[in-house]
């Protein structure tokens, strides 16, 4: 990509849960099966690699509120994202409502600011076929001059979303960072995240 377009302003939607819980399976499959539960995410080198040293104009991470995910809400906060954290349903144990909170942000940026370039970190492509969910507001956005870029895990991916990102902007599989975004408590640290496509 040119260097006129990488000075672009960045925004950042990032669906925890849907970049959390793949990277278990990710890391089944690369170091072995009881080590899912060990696995961290080095949010620090995640940002990192999503921003890809531009300025960020605008970040949001969704996600619920377990305790033990204190720390990386304060992490999160201090570098610049905000954050909307949300109950798990009593009866259900499921996230309620953080698509739609991160859908609202989408769809504010797309409206309040200038095209720049949109960063999306999530798997999620359902709804699209009737005009909801990620999928079809990130072409809404796409639609009103954004640049668009998906980072997702190869598995958890919705294929549709996937290649729409391929030829209409840019898809990171985050399995290609695997070493660099996450860690393993005890027994691996994270590596040094490598550069990436962008616009």
């Amino acid at each position: 990509m040119t260097t006129e377009k990488q000075t672009k302003d960045v925004c950042i939607f990032w669906d925890n849960s849907n970049i959390y819980v793949p990277a278990q399976d990710v890391a089944r499959d690369k170091d072995g099966a009881t080590v899912g539960r060990d696995l961290r995410i080095n949010f620090d080198h995640l940002y990192d690699l999503a921003r890809a040293g531009r300025k960020v104009v605008a970040g949001v991470c969704v996600g619920s509120q377990p305790p033990e995910l204190q720390d990386l809400w304060k992490r999160l906060r201090d570098v610049g994202v905000d954050l909307e954290l949300f109950e798990r349903g009593e009866d259900s144990g499921k996230e309620q409502a953080v698509d739609q909170a991160l859908q609202v942000h989408m769809l504010r940026a797309a409206l309040d600011l200038d095209p720049g370039v949109a960063v999306l970190l999530t798997g999620d492509g359902a709804g699209a076929h009737e005009g909801k969910g990620f999928f079809a507001d990130l072409k809404r956005m796409h639609s009103r001059g954004w640049k668009v870029e998906v980072l997702s895990w190869e598995s958890a991916c919705h294929e549709g979303l996937k290649k729409w990102a391929q030829e209409n902007g840019i898809f990171v599989p985050l399995d290609a960072h695997y070493e660099s975004v996450t860690y393993i408590k005890s027994l691996r640290q994270s590596k040094k995240i490598a550069r990436r496509q962008t616009f």
